[in-house]
């Protein structure tokens, strides 16, 4: 008999009775019932009961273990006694006649509880993760995320991709976010940094001609936390492909996308292939947001034209200024009480808006305090144009466009759970597209990349030359699932001439070009091939598979949300001995004194 287990915990079946057994595993639960104590013993794969007759030589020991502690017992499976089966348990016909115990490492007091359905605060969970880690839900999360890697990673072979590794310590690349640097003893006065994204590598694989690249790729941003988002690191499907256009990349990673979503959809509804694909200007229009959740039926109208001119002052002194006014259908809500449209009104200046103003329409027609000063022409243009009926309502979002279309969008969010029309058990894809190359940094003024600095421009070299920058398009393009970014991606610039220009309009010298980024332009000399790809992040897709709500909960050891490992206590001071092996000093900021 192996030393340890002949079975894991939830292996034994009734046809097991009669046999001798040795389990080991955790102390989950304890009943003492009467004469016979009751032991839940617990591993990786499941629960089995465990039970010790009074006055055995094991009932003692058994008895004084405190839950949580490793032990090994070994004695007969028997059938549960008439009416003490648990169907719930794939173990639940049988349990095992103790007959010798062995404690292979006792438990202290615990400060979080493993059985139950408790709460503990997170940073009590996080400092004890591997007390936490053992508990049913989070076991469940962690084969969850080996078994959506397992799948990625066979359909991306399928697809006839080549698992490659990218460097670690790498150079500092300006993907949008801070880096992490580390020093380079070696070089004193030198930092590497560690990767925001394999971006360049994966590029020059293309160029190697590799031509088609993927790994489960760790990445590095010193960014702040988020619920979809783990502060530090994080994991990505990065892949790349050669002699692409858009609609290729699209066509083949959607099967992978798709595929993996129903593997471990559990009975919930899939968007099937090909995705929805929605340009960038028409998600803001549509929708208020680049990250539209599909779910939500609801679509926005731009109603500006409607209000210019009207009798509705506030509207019409905005449409004037060059602001703009969005409506976001209520289907149904004129049938609430007054309060309902006071709830919303009063979120509106939670959310630091001066309200909410809407319309209802009925039989009678448009009824509301907007409806009074409106003309009745300009109303009915709003309901034909937001597809309303009698019974419907219609809420506005008016301001200077961005400030506008991002409030509609939260807007749109709302009256979908407010009035239930959000889908439920399923998820919904769609692409983003024709992102905008450029944006205007208002804190600089400066002309500043909107997405990924290493995109092709839509026109290439013309459009640089001839166009307004902030007009010009680029092929970069986002899949998004039910409101949540998975991937960011693009067709490459794979020419040297066209991204040194695009780097000038973004205040990069031909100089710095070659300084941050000689090794790629230097390959693309060489011969480049046109290529694309993206990047889902791997943390997402498994918290949206798990329907939790933070992605710690589907993180080993993540950190907390000020970036810190309350486990192994890091970030951590280091000794003066070794910052001088890495020539650095210290500039701390100053404490400030309390009082």
């Amino acid at each position: 008999m192996h030393a340890y287990r002949t079975h894991s915990c939830a292996a034994l079946r009734a046809e097991d009775a009669g046999r001798p057994a040795r389990l080991s595993g955790w102390v989950h639960s304890k009943r003492d019932n009467g004469g016979l104590l009751f032991l839940d013993l617990r591993d990786h794969y499941g629960l089995t009961q465990c039970v010790f007759a009074a006055g055995s030589p094991a009932f003692e020991q058994a008895e004084r273990l405190r839950v949580e502690s490793v032990i090994t017992v070994t004695g007969e499976v028997v059938p549960r006694a008439p009416g003490t089966t648990n169907a719930k348990l794939p173990t639940g016909e049988i349990e095992l006649r103790v007959e010798t115990l062995v404690v292979q490492s006792a438990a202290e007091t615990l400060p979080i509880q493993v059985a139950g359905d408790q709460t503990f605060p997170d940073e009590l969970r996080l400092k004890y993760r591997f007390i936490d880690l053992r508990r049913e839900k989070m076991q469940r999360n962690m084969k969850l995320r080996a078994g959506v890697i397992a799948s990625i990673r066979r359909r991306m072979i399928e697809a006839g991709f080549t698992e490659f590794q990218t460097p670690i310590l790498t150079a500092s690349s300006p993907e949008g976010a801070r880096d992490f640097l580390v020093p380079a003893r070696l070089h004193p006065g030198k930092f590497y940094a560690l990767p925001q994204a394999p971006q360049q590598f994966k590029q020059l694989a293309m160029v190697a001609g590799l031509d088609r690249y993927f790994q489960i790729a760790p990445c590095f941003r010193d960014e702040a936390s988020r619920a979809d988002r783990s502060p530090g690191e994080f994991y990505q499907l990065d892949f790349e492909m050669s002699f692409v256009t858009q609609e290729d990349v699209f066509a083949t990673i959607e099967p992978v996308i798709a595929g993996v979503f129903e593997e471990f959809a559990a009975g919930r509804a899939v968007s099937p292939a090909p995705f929805q694909r929605i340009p960038y200007d028409t998600a803001l229009r549509a929708f208020g947001t680049d990250k539209p959740d599909l779910r939500n039926p609801l679509r926005i109208t731009d109603v500006t034209e409607h209000f210019a001119g009207s009798g509705f002052g506030l509207f019409a002194r905005i449409a004037a200024a060059g602001g703009i006014v969005r409506a976001i259908p209520a289907p149904g809500a004129g049938g609430h009480p007054r309060s309902f449209f006071d709830k919303q009104n009063e979120w509106a200046r939670e959310q630091g808006a001066g309200g909410l103003g809407y319309v209802v329409f009925d039989a009678e027609g448009p009824k509301g305090p907007i409806a009074r000063n409106l003309e009745p022409d300009r109303a009915e243009a709003i309901r034909r144009a937001c597809g309303l009926a009698p019974g419907d309502a219609v809420f506005f979002a008016a301001g200077p466009r961005e400030t506008a279309e991002k409030f509609a969008g939260s807007v749109r969010t709302r009256l979908g759970q407010e009035l239930g029309l959000v889908e439920q058990n399923a998820f919904r894809f769609c692409w983003i597209t024709d992102f905008p190359m450029y944006e205007l940094n208002e804190e600089t003024g400066r002309i500043d990349f909107s997405h990924n600095p290493f995109s092709m421009p839509q026109g290439g070299m013309e459009a640089l030359e001839t166009m307004d920058p902030l007009a010009i398009k680029a092929f970069q393009y986002d899949i998004v699932c039910n409101g949540i970014e998975l991937s960011s991606g693009a067709i490459r610039n794979h020419r040297p001439d066209i991204m040194i220009r695009a780097f000038e309009i973004a205040g990069y010298t031909a100089a710095d070009v070659e300084a941050r980024f000689g090794g790629m332009l230097a390959a693309f000399r060489y011969g480049a091939p046109p290529h694309g790809g993206s990047a889902p992040g791997i943390d997402r897709i498994v918290m949206l598979l798990a329907d939790e709500p933070n992605i710690r909960e589907v993180i080993l050891f993540p950190l907390n949300q000020q970036g810190e490992d309350l486990m192994m206590g890091a970030p951590a001071e280091v000794s003066p001995a070794r910052l001088k092996e890495l020539s650095l000093k210290l500039d701390l900021p100053p404490v400030a004194r309390s009082g």
